[in-house]
């Protein structure tokens, strides 16, 4: 995907406040953060979507859950309590169409969002 801005943070052509990244996924500061601490976690691959998912990416979405366990522990916000989102499609509010992860920490949230 040539065109896709995380495609081209995953493979370092534009830059990002990384955090945290293995050989899979890629997490780095949000731009538009919604609370003190937002991150994104991106896998290296391009899927577009949450719909775009299928059993042969099973163990790489472990593996983006995974890193918003070990960020929200880096970041100090494991223990106080850290919100993980993912957006599917535009109705939900999805804007960039690589699938990712916000992980949302440092303030209280209610419920139900938005």
């Amino acid at each position: 995907m040539t065109e896709c801005i995380f495609c081209k943070i995953a493979q370092g052509e534009i830059p990002a406040e990384i955090v945290y990244e293995n050989e899979d996924v890629v997490v780095f500061r949000d731009l538009n953060p919604q609370a003190p601490i937002h991150l994104l976690a991106i896998p290296r691959v391009h899927i577009a979507s949450m719909n775009d998912l299928d059993n042969a990416h099973a163990a790489l979405a472990g593996k983006l859950l995974l890193a918003a366990k070990t960020v929200a522990a880096q970041e100090g916000i494991a223990d106080s309590g850290y919100r993980v989102v993912m957006n599917c499609g535009e109705g939900a509010g999805q804007t960039v169409f690589h699938i990712h992860l916000h992980i949302l920490g440092g303030r209280p949230f209610s419920w139900p969002p938005g």
